[in-house]
């Protein structure tokens, strides 16, 4: 599996992809210069239960420690990963 961050105006979207195609997408919106706002998760239903959306958001993660960002997760499943893992509440918008 492979995570690619897509850029557009006004937000982007964490792409998973394999071989096959298209494994999930996670969409995020700017909130201002400082933080971004993840609204949403989907994963396709043959990879269900296989930590795509979990990679998406570990992605997400990693892009907003290297431009200094918080994450607002509004989407219930990337607001259930930082309940479940502290060790990423370090870009939780607070």
């Amino acid at each position: 599996m492979n995570v690619r961050h897509i850029k557009e105006s006004g937000g982007g979207y964490f792409l998973a992809e394999n071989e096959s195609g298209e494994m999930g997408r996670m969409t995020y919106t700017n909130a201002g210069s400082e933080k971004f706002i993840i609204d949403h998760t989907e994963v396709a239903p043959e990879y269900e239960g296989q930590g795509v959306g979990k990679a998406m958001v570990h992605a997400a993660v990693d892009y907003a420690r290297e431009n200094g960002l918080k994450i607002v997760p509004l989407c219930s499943f990337a607001r259930a990963i930082f309940v479940r893992n502290t060790d990423i509440h370090d870009v939780l918008y607070k």
